[in-house]
């Protein structure tokens, strides 16, 4: 079964920058996607962005240009760091995933099946 542990985020000011690490184990698919959504009080969770197991990474519009997602050597970690952060940047963050490749749908919430806990990010004016 897999497991998604989140860690990282916290607090900064507008401008700032902030990362999280999501570490995966019983992950032993061939092909597999590992993804960060967050969703804001009253909001509905939203696909950040996405890595497959060959390394394919695809991002929201809101955050192209100052998020970014990889992963380490065994594929068994993943991060994103998140520069020029804005107001509109504060949620809890997720990481999820899934088998499959790299498409259209990967920012999509229904096609994960499983999700970690969630770790906060807030930024202030």
């Amino acid at each position: 079964q897999v497991q998604l542990v989140e860690s990282g985020g916290g607090s900064t000011q507008s401008g700032g920058s902030l990362s999280l690490t999501c570490v995966a184990s019983g992950v032993t698919y061939r092909y597999y996607l590992l993804a960060w959504f967050r969703q804001a009080p009253g909001k509905v969770r939203e696909g950040v962005a996405a890595i497959d197991s060959r390394g394919i990474t695809t991002y929201a519009d809101s955050v192209k240009g100052r998020f970014t997602i990889s992963q380490d050597n065994a594929k068994t970690t993943i991060n994103l760091q998140m520069n020029g952060l804005v107001t509109e940047d504060t949620a809890m963050y997720y990481c999820a995933a899934r088998q499959g490749h790299m498409s259209t749908s990967v920012l999509t919430r229904a096609w994960y099946n499983y999700w970690g806990q969630g770790a906060q990010v807030n930024v202030s004016q």
